[in-house]
């Protein structure tokens, strides 16, 4: 029997035997095909997600935005009194950009994580590409993402941010973010099912890596000797840095930035997709 017969079996045998896991990464091409030929199913599964959260109603979409936004605010007025009522509109604009593209990757992260296990019994009654379950809880997060894009504008409209076609560079860094935040959703599934306090510290760590981004504060706020630590070490550091500067000052970013935020997607994604992909056959086994 063939080899690419056998990759085939794998998801359209009528009979599936779950094993312990044995180490190795299935064949990439097969696989990465049979997550192409299945994309529907990851698309109905984030569909039927977004229905059961309640994200298409009105109350539902209107509280994705509230809440990052009254947050900004929060941090607006916190950061306004230890700067001494220094910021004005502009920072809120700041911020507000910032916040809603920070909580769309955290969702993808925290979403993410609990895919594999929320799955349940589709592991073990369905033959599929487990990729699908992480990249479909991405799809959700960016459809959440979406109705903060025109609230954001309404806000750089009245805090008098200048237009300029510099803010179409913020696509590139916003395409940088989810292909990070898929490749944390990949790792982060992975390490729920070993470790099931994933999700519950994954929170902590999330706060923590916002108040180390140029969310809080503008890129040339951080000290000059942090500086190259954070842009090598912090992989928000160069994509909401990139982010900022394209969508709130319309300034084109330092070259640094395009090439750091792309390494670390692809790093994140590879490193992340892999190791999920080399543990899936020991899913159904754990749950």
């Amino acid at each position: 029997m063939s080899q690419q017969v056998l990759d085939d079996d794998e998801f359209t045998s009528q009979f599936h035997v779950y094993e312990p896991h044995r180490a190795g990464i299935p064949p990439i091409g097969p696989y990465v095909r049979e997550v192409w030929r299945r994309r529907e199913f990851a698309a109905e599964m984030s569909r039927a997600s977004m229905r059961a959260a309640n994200t298409r109603t009105l109350f539902g979409q209107l509280w994705l935005v509230l809440n990052p936004l009254l947050l900004a605010l929060v941090y607006f007025l916190l950061v306004n009194v230890l700067s001494g009522g220094g910021r004005g509109k502009e920072f809120f604009a700041h911020l507000t950009a910032g916040l809603f593209a920070f909580y769309y990757v955290s969702a993808c992260m925290a979403t993410g994580a609990g895919s594999v296990i929320g799955a349940g019994k589709l592991l073990l009654n369905t033959a599929f590409p487990r990729l699908l379950l992480p990249l479909s809880a991405v799809r959700t997060a960016f459809y959440r993402f979406l109705p903060t894009i025109p609230v954001y504008l309404v806000i750089a409209l009245w805090a008098g941010v200048p237009w300029s076609p510099n803010m179409l560079v913020a696509v590139y860094f916003l395409l940088c973010m989810t292909v990070f935040g898929a490749g944390m959703a990949a790792f982060f599934a992975t390490l729920q099912v070993y470790f099931r306090d994933t999700s519950s510290f994954l929170p902590y760590v999330l706060r923590i890596w916002l108040y180390l981004s140029p969310i809080l504060y503008y890129t040339e706020d951080v000290p000059e000797r942090f500086q190259t630590l954070s842009l090598y070490l912090n992989p928000f550091y160069s994509m909401m840095g990139g982010y900022g500067d394209a969508l709130v000052r319309g300034t084109m970013p330092p070259p640094e930035l395009f090439a750091i935020s792309a390494v670390w997607a692809l790093l994140a994604f590879g490193v992340g997709s892999l190791w999920f992909m080399s543990r899936e056959r020991d899913f159904a086994v754990r749950i």
